[in-house]
């Protein structure tokens, strides 16, 4: 008897690649271990190819089993999307675009565009999630998000990337802290604090830029804490535990006991981008993207 691939096997595999475990993959579907390696196996047989290394001792996935779980993954989640989708269309909107986004991107951008899409498009949804760089990209690729804002230098092949944004640097003292705006000359001054800064693996770039401008005003920062959260930063420093380096814009709506001081005549700025995937297939992305360079290039 031929048999052909169902979503059932999609879900089965995808379970055993999660837990790397048969008898707790079995109780997550709520069947039987017998019968979800009978399921696998009918899968190999199908596909012609081994998914998973089992032994006595662990279970592990073979490169083609890697390969499998990133694309059901990507399929499973596509399907959830139309779903969605079909729903939101059928209503007479337009569908749904799922934004990632840092932090400082709900200050300024991230509001505007609501407003823009509000006004000219409002049978557009859309759902926020805020994350990581790395984070967005991986969703991105997963189909889990349409589109991001990042700080980031460089993405994979099959993306797009558009600065929207363009920001000042501000030092964040506490609120007592003995240098006053008119006494400020450049972060030299400060080369001796503790440094709080957004994590290296939350922000590649933001990380980079601080350091490079530290180092041109002749010193390596001692960098004494690292947070994904603004808030968590400026907390730090109104206790008097150090020093950060923000983009300018982060320091609205916040009620802390810090002050800021613009860098403005330092070179480097906090470059803000939109990214999305080429083959990205949902109809309402194009009008945020071209809402979003609108909105960026009347700005310039």
């Amino acid at each position: 008897m031929g048999y052909q691939i169902e979503i059932r096997h999609f879900k089965y595999f995808l379970a055993v690649a999660d837990e790397l475990h048969y008898r707790k993959a079995a109780e997550k579907l709520c069947i039987s271990q017998p019968g979800l390696s009978r399921q696998i196996k009918q899968m190999e047989e199908i596909l012609k190819v081994k998914l998973f290394i089992r032994s006595k001792r662990k279970v592990a996935l073979t490169a083609a089993g890697e390969y499998l779980k990133g694309e059901i993954e990507f399929i499973l989640n596509h399907l959830e999307v139309t779903k969605k989708q079909l729903k939101y269309i059928s209503q007479g909107d337009f569908g749904e675009v799922r934004i990632g986004f840092l932090g400082s991107a709900m200050q300024e951008v991230i509001p505007d565009l609501l407003l823009k899409l509000k006004d000219k498009f409002p049978g557009i949804r859309t759902s926020l999630e805020e994350v990581s760089n790395n984070a967005q990209i991986n969703s991105l690729l997963k189909d889990k998000l349409d589109m991001g804002f990042v700080r980031l230098s460089r993405v994979p092949d099959g993306f797009n990337i558009k600065p929207v944004y363009e920001d000042t640097f501000s030092v964040v003292l506490p609120e007592r802290y003995p240098l006053l705006t008119r006494d400020f000359e450049d972060v030299g001054q400060l080369s001796e604090e503790n440094f709080i800064l957004f994590s290296q693996d939350y922000s590649p770039l933001y990380f980079d830029t601080i350091m490079s401008i530290c180092e041109d005003a002749g010193f390596t920062p001692k960098v004494s804490h690292k947070s994904v959260h603004a808030q968590t930063i400026f907390k730090l420093v109104e206790n008097n535990l150090g020093v950060a380096i923000v983009p300018t814009s982060l320091q609205f709506g916040f009620q802390m006991k810090v002050k800021f001081i613009e860098l403005k005549k330092i070179p480097q700025k906090a470059i803000l981008s939109v990214v999305w995937k080429e083959d990205n297939r949902n109809p309402a992305l194009r009008h945020c993207v071209n809402l979003l360079l609108e909105q960026a290039s009347n700005a310039n």
